[in-house]
């Protein structure tokens, strides 16, 4: 009778980790996952029209086709994520950390290299390969998560551990070598810390030794020639004669993304229009260069609107992350929305020269399978953690 009676409260492992009865669908953010999917439809676009200039210019770059099939298979992860339990998520955090690291740890083994960096593990049968950096960045937010849902970041012994889980996986990926990956990292880093508690004073202290640090790996010859070459490049990029003199040497992608923008105008060129796509020389056009072809295309006033609409998607994921009151769910979803902007305005800031050239996609717009696999991840998690209705005894649970 004993196991009778305990029968019907054993659940599977995907029971314990989906579950329906808690989800409130009256409390999803619809209008975030609104916005997502208009900017996923802008996207697709223009990633079809650089397709059509391909064909137009003999050109095989760009393959619309197989970037639907991956949008495809991959978009259903938003409504799957959205039924993840967040006791789940908080249980099993560390695992999934750990299995992100060790897929990390695999790349030099069994990893592809391409363009002098090792990144890919190959998965036959499923249309891309897999790049576990980008399941690093979800790994990261959730661990820390995990971990700073017990520490205020009071003192400065609280950011020893949550700094340490964070430096794992960039170094690693900064051995690939993937220097946009890592700079990702660093902004989702501290503003969880800040999201935590952490006073902004100690926060510019830890940036004070993180600029020390790199000055000092500078010093000891730990940085890499291309790498000082891209900051060489960027500055002589803010003067105009030496970014034309350098062209077709170090400064061609930032002298052709600054160019196809400036083509742009205030209108735009129309769809496909633009010298990007049709000279072809701009090099990854339809994920890390993706921004430059949309400011050309769409002109200055179309651009605007993208901006304006991505920049209000970010900012309702934020204030539906302030209105949590568990908070471990809350610090998955503010990392998350940190996770977006931090692409967000280090992709455009690239592309714009603000920043030193580094290989960063951009959410919702570019290529790539494991871009996609991990964007509709975080949105569905997002998305369904905010509208968990479990009982929790956290201390913020209570608070006014």
């Amino acid at each position: 009778m004993r196991g009778a009676a305990w029968h019907p409260q054993r659940r599977s492992w995907l029971g314990r980790a989906l579950n329906l009865r808690h989800l409130s669908w009256e409390r999803v953010q619809w209008p975030v996952l609104g916005m997502a999917l208009v900017l996923l439809g802008i996207g697709l676009v223009f990633v079809r029209h650089m397709d059509l200039a391909d064909f137009t210019y003999g050109r095989d770059d760009v393959n619309f086709a197989g970037h639907l099939r991956k949008v495809a298979l991959t978009v259903p992860l938003i409504f799957l994520a959205m039924l993840v339990r967040p006791r789940w998520l908080r249980r099993n955090a560390w695992i999934i950390y750990g299995l992100a690291i060790v897929l990390l740890l695999l790349v030099p083994l069994i990893g592809e290299e391409r363009n002098n960096a090792r990144r890919w593990i190959p998965l036959p049968g499923l249309g891309f390969d897999l790049q576990p950096s980008e399941l690093a960045k979800l790994g990261l937010i959730l661990v820390l998560a995990r971990v700073l849902y017990t520490s205020r970041m009071k003192t400065y012994a609280d950011f020893v551990a949550p700094a340490l889980l964070a430096l794992l996986p960039m170094g690693l990926v900064v051995l690939q070598p993937d220097l946009g990956t890592a700079l990702t990292i660093v902004p989702v880093t501290l503003g969880m810390f800040y999201l935590a508690g952490a006073a902004p004073g100690r926060l510019a202290t830890l940036v004070a030794l993180a600029a020390l640090a790199g000055l000092g790996a500078w010093g000891l010859g730990l940085v890499r020639d291309y790498q000082l070459q891209r900051v060489e490049t960027w500055v002589s990029s803010m003067h105009h004669e030496q970014l034309i003199d350098g062209r077709n040497g170090p400064g061609f992608h930032t002298y052709h993304a600054i160019t196809a923008m400036g083509n742009g105008s205030w209108m735009g060129t129309g769809l496909g229009q633009g010298v990007a796509n049709e000279a072809g020389h701009l090099p990854e056009r339809d994920s890390d260069s993706i921004f430059a072809v949309v400011a050309e295309e769409a002109g200055f006033v179309g651009t605007m609107g993208i901006v304006l609409l991505y920049a209000l998607m970010i900012a309702a994921m934020m204030l539906s992350a302030s209105a949590i009151r568990e908070r471990f769910t809350r610090l998955v979803v503010g990392g998350i929305a940190l996770y977006f902007a931090a692409h967000f305005f280090i992709n455009i800031g690239v592309n714009l020269a603000l920043l030193p050239m580094t290989g960063l996609t951009l959410p919702l717009f570019s290529t790539g399978g494991s871009s996609l696999l991990v964007t509709f991840l975080a949105l569905g998690l997002a998305l369904g953690l905010a509208a968990q209705q479990e009982a929790t005894l956290d201390q913020d649970a209570f608070r006014s």
